[in-house]
C-alpha cells in the first residue's frame, strides 16, 4: 500500500463510527463496581481480614482455584475496599499486591524481599548486598511505621517453582522478629494442589485459612458477560446468541471468566476490522480458532528446547497415530524424544524430568493426560492433544523449523 493509501486508510478508519465505547471493560485487569457471584468468597475473606483494621493480625490465607475463577479481582475488591476505611479511619495499615510471575520482581528471595522493601522507600540496589541485609532493611522499614502489613502473593505457586518454598517460612516467620509491626500473607493460586507439595512447616503456617474459588457456570459467566458488555459497546452491537455462545465456550473450559471475556473481545475486533456493525455468532468461532492458535504459537516461541522436543515428540506420535486412533503413552514419548536430542546434539533428561514437562503441558492446556494402571507392570500416563488439528500442524512446523529438524 502506498503512503497516500495508507493516509487515506487511516482517515477513513477515523469516521467510522467504533463498535466499543470502552474495550478495557472486557480485559481482565478491570475492576467493576459489583463482582458477581462471588458474594460467597467476598465475605469469607472480609470477615477472615477484618481484624487487621483493629491493627490485629488475621490469619494467613491461602486462596486456590482455576484460572479466571476470580480470584484475583476479589482479592483486589476486598482490599481496596479496606483501604478507603483504613484511610478514612486514619488506621496504620498498608496492603501490597504482588504478582509472582513478574520475572523482576519474584525470580530471587531478593528481588522480591528487595521490592517489598522499595515499597517503603529503602533504596536497594539490584545485586550486591547479602539476602540477609535486605530483610534487615524491609524489617526495619515496616517497624519505624509502626504497620499492619498485609501482603497478597498472587500465583504464589509460580513463586516456589522458580525459587523454593524456603521464602515462605521467611516470610511467615517474620512477626517473631517485629515487635511494632505484624505481617499477615494471602497466597493466591492456580495449581489446586499447590500446598501438597510443600514442605510441612509451610503448609500449616501459610494454609491458617484457605478460600476455595469453585468454577463458574455458563449462567453465572453470561451474567458476566452482559455486565461488561453494557459497558463495552454501544446498544444493539451484540447479536442474540453471542453472550451465550461465549459462555457456552468458556463454561466448557472450566468456566474461565477470563476466556470468556477475551472471546467477546476477539469477536467484536473481527467484526470491527470486516467494517460490520453488529458482532455475530460465527464471530465467536473465529474468535475462538485465533485465540487458540496465538495462545499455543506463544507458549511454544517462549520456552526452551527441551519443552520444544518434548512437545514435538508427542506431535511425531500423534501424527503417526492419526490414522489408527492408537493412544500415546509416556514410554514412548521418551524414546521418541531421546532420538531428537541426539539429532539436535542435546543430552536427554531424565524420564521423571521429562513426566515433569509434560505435567507442564498438561496445565498449560495443549494436552491432557489421565493415568493409565497396567497391573503389576505399574502405572504410565495416556497423553492426548487438547488442541485442534489445525493448530497441531501450526505447531508442528513451528517446532520441526525452531529446532532445526
Amino acid at each position: 500500500m502506498s503512503q497516500k493509501g495508507l493516509i487515506y486508510f487511516f482517515e477513513n478508519y477515523l469516521k467510522k463510527d467504533p463498535l466499543f465505547i470502552n474495550k478495557k471493560a472486557l480485559q481482565s485487569v478491570y475492576m467493576p463496581k459489583a463482582i458477581l457471584h462471588r458474594d460467597e468468597q467476598i465475605q469469607q475473606l472480609a470477615s477472615i481480614l477484618a481484624p487487621a483494621l483493629r491493627e490485629e493480625r488475621p490469619s494467613n490465607i491461602f486462596i486456590y482455584g482455576k484460572p479466571g475463577s476470580g480470584k484475583s479481582l476479589t482479592v483486589q475488591h476486598v482490599y481496596s475496599n479496606m483501604v478507603s476505611i483504613a484511610e478514612k479511619n486514619k488506621l496504620n495499615l498498608k496492603i501490597l499486591y504482588l504478582n509472582c510471575k513478574m520475572k523482576r520482581i519474584a525470580d530471587t528471595e531478593y528481588r522480591l524481599i528487595a521490592q517489598l522493601a522499595r515499597e517503603f522507600g529503602e533504596e536497594v540496589p539490584s545485586t550486591g548486598l547479602p539476602t540477609d541485609e535486605i530483610y534487615k532493611l524491609f524489617i526495619k522499614a515496616i517497624e519505624r511505621e509502626k504497620l499492619m502489613l498485609i501482603i497478597v502473593l498472587d500465583e504464589i505457586d509460580q513463586l516456589v517453582k522458580k525459587i523454593g518454598d524456603e521464602i515462605l517460612y521467611n516470610l511467615t516467620r517474620l512477626n517473631t522478629e517485629l515487635k511494632n509491626a505484624e505481617i499477615c500473607l494471602v497466597g493466591i493460586s492456580n495449581d489446586l494442589v499447590f500446598t501438597d507439595n510443600l514442605d510441612p512447616r509451610v503448609k500449616s503456617s501459610l494454609s491458617e485459612e484457605e478460600v476455595v474459588f469453585p468454577p463458574y457456570n455458563a449462567l453465572q459467566l453470561q451474567d458476566i458477560l452482559k455486565q461488561r458488555a453494557k459497558i463495552a459497546f454501544k446498544e444493539g452491537i451484540v447479536e442474540e446468541g453471542v453472550i451465550e455462545k461465549c459462555a457456552a465456550y468458556a463454561a466448557r473450559e472450566h468456566g474461565d471468566a477470563r476466556r470468556a471475556l477475551e472471546l467477546l473481545r476477539v469477536a467484536g475486533e473481527i467484526s470491527e476490522r470486516q467494517a460490520r456493525e453488529v458482532i455475530k455468532v460465527n464471530d465467536i468461532d473465529a474468535a475462538e480458532d485465533k485465540i487458540e492458535k496465538d495462545r499455543v504459537i506463544d507458549i511454544i516461541n517462549t520456552q526452551p528446547k527441551q519443552f520444544k522436543l518434548t512437545l514435538y515428540s508427542i506431535i511425531k506420535i500423534y501424527n503417526n497415530n492419526s490414522n489408527n486412533g492408537m493412544p500415546i503413552f509416556t514410554g514412548e514419548v521418551y524414546e521418541i524424544y531421546k532420538d531428537l536430542c541426539f539429532k539436535v546434539g542435546l543430552r536427554p533428561l531424565t524420564q521423571r524430568r521429562l513426566s515433569d514437562i509434560i505435567a507442564e503441558l498438561d496445565m498449560l492446556g495443549i494436552i491432557t493426560t489421565k493415568v493409565i494402571s497396567k497391573g503389576r507392570y505399574g502405572r504410565t500416563r495416556e497423553v492426548c492433544m487438547a488442541v485442534p488439528n489445525n493448530i497441531v500442524h501450526n505447531a508442528d512446523t513451528i517446532l520441526k523449523e525452531g529446532l532445526s529438524l
